[in-house]
């Protein structure tokens, strides 16, 4: 157990630094350092060794020796005699050789088989399908993998089985792109696949990204779980018959759309099928971004809610149908609140001045109606005046023309 720790312990440290000896086939990572011991070297200066290349950078052999001069910093000779590179590129892919007489003149060789490898990032199925309809083909998804070194090669599983593809019930169609600049690859896997009638109902498809270099570890996906529905019959169950999508209708509550401010409005989309169709909603033209849903819940409704609704279903036998819109408003209240019969907009206005004008002329009729009431109050009371006058005027009149009675006669007689 402990021998196993410690060779594992310098592989480790070899793999860090790609400090290998002896004859060999050595893998190196892009972009790190790689040292490659020459056999047989003297320790110390001055050494008797060359070094020969053949990559691709080099059109032959390219000579390397610890008198010469380093290589455009892409390979030089260390006072030990090791050859340093000191960032790997795919470019340094080849043969690597090293020749070193020792002081007693023995001659030793060193061969290097050198490839370099780049793990990419983990793959991910895109596009994922929601769900399958059993005897049809249909489109699972695409599987992707990018940045990777050599290409290496991607496959699906079904329930943790390889699929292989047949031309029938499994198809593959790859593509693999590779980077004008990095030289990495991309590589894209689109699976087809024909669920058989009676078969399973929920299968599980994952895919895996297995390297182009032996003794590396594979990649997986998360895997995605799909239902599979009957093309005949709809549901999860063999007497469920399927329903097909008929028209599509949008039921808005409270009827008409209209609501005071920080009201509800609940809108519904009825759109009977089996298996249930995706609904997505639009707002003025606009698709919404809300996750699909037959519902759409309208609480404290303000101004940014006026508009125009409708909802659009999509089955997988069908192509998408929109329904009729409907438009959600709000009602304007005043202090007292919204009563029956109540005018919103521009009919309250008009209300108002009408109810204004009424008034305005009630009270001139009121107005004219007092002041005829009080002249004719003066007329009467001229008319009872008159014939009080004509009465004193013929007292007086009378009065004047009555004979003046003679006065008593003094008597002309004397005393006795």
């Amino acid at each position: 157990m402990a021998a196993g720790a410690v060779i594992g312990a310098w592989m480790l440290v070899l793999s860090l630094w790609g400090a290998v000896t002896g004859d060999q086939n050595i893998t190196a990572r892009i972009g790190k350092p790689l040292v490659l011991n020459c056999k047989g070297a003297p320790k110390k200066p001055p050494q008797q060794l060359e070094w020969k290349l053949n990559t691709g950078r080099t059109e032959a052999w390219k000579v390397l020796s610890p008198q010469g001069d380093p290589w455009d910093s892409v390979a030089r000779v260390l006072p030990n005699g090791s050859l340093l590179l000191p960032a790997v590129g795919i470019q340094d892919e080849g043969t690597f050789r090293c020749r070193a007489t020792s002081r007693s003149g023995k001659e030793t060789k060193s061969n290097y088989r050198v490839r370099v490898y780049q793990i990419p990032g983990k793959p991910e199925i895109v596009d994922p399908a929601s769900e399958l309809m059993a005897g049809v083909p249909n489109k699972v998804g695409t599987c992707v993998s990018e940045g990777g070194y050599p290409a290496g090669a991607l496959s699906w599983l079904l329930d943790g089985k390889t699929l292989i593809p047949d031309g029938k019930g499994v198809s593959v169609k790859e593509e693999t792109k590779r980077h004008p600049e990095t030289g990495l690859f991309t590589l894209h896997s689109e699976l087809m696949v024909t669920p058989a009638r009676g078969g399973a109902l929920h299968p599980t498809f994952s895919c895996s990204f297995t390297p182009g270099l032996p003794r590396r570890r594979a990649l997986h996906t998360a895997p995605i779980q799909l239902r599979v529905w009957s093309e005949h019959r709809g549901g999860e169950g063999p007497n469920v018959d399927a329903v097909p999508l008929k028209e599509v209708q949008l039921v808005v509550e409270p009827e008409g759309g209209a609501v005071a401010p920080g009201g509800t409005v609940t809108l519904t989309c009825e759109a009977p099928a089996q298996p249930p169709p995706q609904i997505h909603w639009i707002k003025d033209g606009r698709p919404l971004p809300l996750p699909p849903g037959p519902v759409l819940l309208l609480p404290e409704v303000g101004p940014e809610d006026q508009g125009t609704y409708s909802c659009v279903a999509t089955h997988p036998s069908h192509g998408p149908q929109e329904s009729r819109a409907v438009s959600v408003s709000i009602i304007e209240t005043g202090e007292e609140g919204t009563t029956a019969g109540s005018v919103e907009g521009p009919g309250l206005e008009t209300l108002a001045l009408t109810l204004g004008i009424l008034g305005g002329l009630g009270t001139v009729a009121l107005l004219i109606g007092v002041i005829m009431w009080h002249r004719r109050r003066q007329r009467k009371g001229q008319e009872r005046k008159v014939p009080e006058n004509q009465e004193e005027e013929e007292e007086e009149r009378a009065e004047l023309n009555q004979p003046e009675e003679p006065e008593a006669a003094e008597s002309s007689t004397g005393g006795p």
